[in-house]
């Protein structure tokens, strides 16, 4: 998750170019040393990350085979899971949803089997036709189960970079099997997987699938034109409720994550708190807040959102900043449990900028505006339901969307005690980490 506190730092190194400068002229054109950048990514830390008073008060650059190595001894795990080292350029593509790879996820159905659980569009799956509700019997000639480490999996699918391939075996849903052999390529990922407008009852749902908070390339200020897209769709069909499905959403820019709570906020609540941004001790002058400012002609009184454990970060921030303001109800698996928040600090470190090594620590926790700001538990649902990918988007025969409408058009009471859901039940978000876990894909 990014802050909008990103583009003050900007224009706050950018006062401070000399400075810098000045104070690294020693270190030549471009630094090389491992040690100056184990260096730099210690001092880094102890000036920007959130618990910088558990860090040691010195290290020995000698001691750690790779950056990784030590930034990990360096992480406060206790309540940190998130820290991690990138280049720029990787996590500005990922922001943007500029990805390379085979381009869709898998996800467990309630009969133990996996399934395709969402593709991206132009991605090497999405133009091959592939579709959430394809069961996958094989992986290179090999079965799923031999794939299965522990309760999870390991896929075996190489690196995301263009040019390799993977051959894949489906049983698709009229029965019949299929086998595609598919090469990962770079492509632009969609965020909005489906939407559509549901009758339930007397009521107009809106039911939205969005799957990370990017930014659409090149635009300014930082925005999704795919987000303006779907909230027009809605508006335009006047919309009675909203159901935000987010069970894969694993975060992405707190940009986009405003954008869309300013047009869910009620008008009534224009110009109130949203959340409230605390640095470290160190850092408390540029402590921040953030005030909505509506948009659009939604007038909702509630938001239904679908979650799981893979709803983290920026899905979290909405559920938390519109709390305060609306009834918010949560069908499906309790969140991930992510409160605070990164933002990049090579902008901030020339050893880090010139050896293109990215520093994105914990640097900030966010609290809405009735102060929480400690959901490392995640939330828990109003009603519980499960994932169950062998459905498509839009059929209401799946359990997470058939749940959110039973609760629309009849009340907790209808659905209240429908299913026992598992809390520990392999994700694909679990297969992921650093940078990868906001924007889990294959």
């Amino acid at each position: 998750m990014i802050s909008k506190l990103n583009n003050y730092f900007i224009g706050f190194l950018l006062v401070f170019t000399f400075t810098l400068t000045s104070c690294n002229e020693d270190l030549g054109e471009t630094p090389s040393s491992q040690n100056l950048v184990k260096e730099a990514i210690f001092e880094s830390m102890k000036e920007w990350y959130y618990w910088n008073e558990e860090l040691p008060m010195a290290i020995n650059p000698t001691e750690y085979r790779s950056n990784d190595d030590l930034l990990y001894d360096l992480m406060y795990l206790q309540l940190d899971r998130w820290s991690y080292l990138t280049t720029r350029k990787a996590f500005d593509r990922a922001f943007t949803g500029q990805n390379a790879g085979h381009g869709f996820g898998f996800g467990l159905g309630e009969d133990g089997k996996l399934y395709v659980s969402f593709v991206y569009e132009e991605s090497p799956a999405g133009r091959d036709g592939w579709e959430r509700g394809w069961e996958l019997t094989k992986i290179n000639g090999k079965t799923i189960e031999e794939y299965r480490i522990g309760s999870g999996y390991n896929f075996e699918l190489g690196e995301n970079s263009p040019g390799v391939t993977n051959t894949f075996t489906f049983k698709l849903p009229d029965g019949t099997t299929t086998t595609r052999q598919n090469t990962k390529a770079e492509y632009q990922a969609n965020s909005v997987l489906y939407r559509d407008v549901i009758n339930a009852g007397s009521k107009n749902v809106g039911y939205w699938v969005y799957n990370s908070f990017k930014v659409s390339p090149g635009v300014s200020p930082n925005r999704s034109e795919e987000v303006e897209e779907t909230l027009s769709y809605f508006e335009d069909e006047g919309v009675d409720e909203l159901i935000l499905d987010l069970r894969y959403n694993g975060g992405g820019s707190v940009d986009v994550a405003e954008q869309i709570m300013n047009a869910l906020i009620p008008a009534a609540d224009d110009e109130k708190l949203m959340y409230t941004n605390a640095l470290n001790r160190d850092k408390r002058d540029l402590n921040e807040t953030f005030q909505f400012t509506k948009t659009g002609s939604l007038n909702l009184n509630r938001l239904v959102v679908i979650t799981s454990r893979g709803s983290a970060s920026a899905s979290e921030l909405l559920i938390n900043c519109l709390r305060p303001y609306m009834e918010v109800v949560l069908v499906g698996q309790k969140t991930y449990g992510k409160p605070v928040g990164s933002f990049p600090l090579s902008q901030f470190n020339q050893v880090l900028s010139q050896n293109e090594v990215e520093l994105v620590p914990i640097t900030f926790a966010i609290a809405n505006a009735e102060g929480n700001a400690a959901y490392y538990d995640g939330f828990p649902v109003t009603i519980p339901s499960v994932d169950n990918p062998a459905f498509n988007w839009g059929d209401t025969r799946e359990a997470n969307l058939a749940s959110a409408l039973t609760f629309i058009q009849y009340g907790s009471s209808a659905v209240g005690a429908r299913q026992k859901v598992s809390e520990d039940q392999w994700q694909m978000i679990d297969s992921f980490s650093g940078l990868a876990k906001e924007f889990p894909v294959y």
